[in-house]
């Protein structure tokens, strides 16, 4: 889940918002928003505070970015085939200074997660360790690289829950050190729809990997067996967004975003199958962005109608007793 789509249009962009793929922004930001509020909703019951809400998400989202800068310091050989246009090919900005970008991006995410809970750190360290194996090493050794993507992200709802959830192993040794079934599929679904998501961008890049000898899947296997994997991979996230309304209890307006958002991808991932070809697989990364930006909009509005519709009721049953 790395590169989006780059135009001429994006030069007009400033080079610094552009590393930070504002084409896939609503699923960044979303992810964060949505794990915290599910978090402390089954937590508590009722939305987080403010300022540790907006903490996680401006921590969540600077974690997730930093990832895109930092790969876009490792893959300039390639992005000179398959995107001329960014930033750093299009010598707009240096790599020195992208690198130093990618790491106050980081240093203002494990601020934020020390700041919520040392146990989001911890996660956090994981997670940029693992995306950074990715970007560094293992896209130019093996046709697995895209593992450690899903795996970095699939830690990205889990930090984020510990914030408001913890799970005691660091800070609260009095409760259970198991994260409840929602925040492991929350994690699942994270991991295995990347996996779909980053292998369809790989498949769009696939003339520029292969040139720089990177063995991604689709260089190794072919665009059409990948854009198989891809689909099966976003079969079982879709499943498994559907887990996670099931077992945090979700309502009828999440469950209902979920299973349209989801079909309409796999409509897609299926015409995918139909034309396996790289600009079809750059297509499917981009809506892939679009169905999780939509589905965790719908956990967002489940939980915020929810709870607002016990008070109502609360108020309601008050009033009652009244007379």
């Amino acid at each position: 889940m790395i590169n989006v789509v780059s135009t001429p249009e994006s030069k007009k962009r400033n080079p610094y918002i552009e590393l930070l793929r504002p084409e896939i922004a609503d699923m960044d930001f979303a992810l964060p928003a949505a794990s915290a509020l599910l978090a402390s909703y089954l937590a508590t019951g009722s939305l987080p505070s403010l300022l540790p809400f907006v903490i996680a998400v401006i921590g969540g989202y600077a974690a997730i970015t930093s990832s895109y800068v930092y790969n876009d310091c490792c893959d300039m050989d390639i992005d000179k085939i398959n995107l001329p246009d960014r930033p750093l090919v299009s010598n707009r900005l240096t790599r020195d200074n992208a690198r130093k970008y990618s790491l106050l991006l980081f240093l203002i995410a494990g601020t934020a997660a020390l700041y919520l809970n040392p146990e989001s750190f911890a996660v956090l360290v994981i997670a940029v360790v693992t995306i950074s194996i990715y970007s560094a090493i293992a896209k130019r050794a093996t046709f697995l690289s895209f593992v450690p993507v899903g795996i970095a992200y699939g830690l990205v709802p889990v930090g984020i829950w510990l914030a408001f959830d913890p799970a005691g192993i660091l800070t609260q040794p009095d409760s259970s050190p198991i994260l409840p079934l929602p925040a492991i599929f929350l994690g699942l679904m994270m991991c295995f729809t990347d996996w779909g998501f980053t292998l369809s961008g790989v498949a769009r890049d696939v003339i520029g990997d292969r040139a720089r000898g990177a063995p991604t899947f689709p260089v190794t296997f072919g665009v059409p067996a990948t854009a198989k994997f891809v689909t099966f991979m976003w079969v079982v996230g879709v499943i498994a967004s559907l887990a996670i309304g099931w077992t945090a209890g979700l309502g009828p307006v999440y469950l209902g975003g979920a299973l349209l958002a989801g079909g309409w991808m796999l409509s897609q991932s299926f015409d995918f199958i139909r034309e396996p070809t790289p600009e079809r697989g750059g297509r499917l990364f981009l809506q892939g962005s679009r169905y999780r930006g939509i589905m965790f909009g719908s956990l967002i509005l489940d939980i915020v109608l929810s709870i607002l519709l016990s008070g109502y009721e609360g108020i309601l049953g008050q009033a009652i007793g009244v007379f």
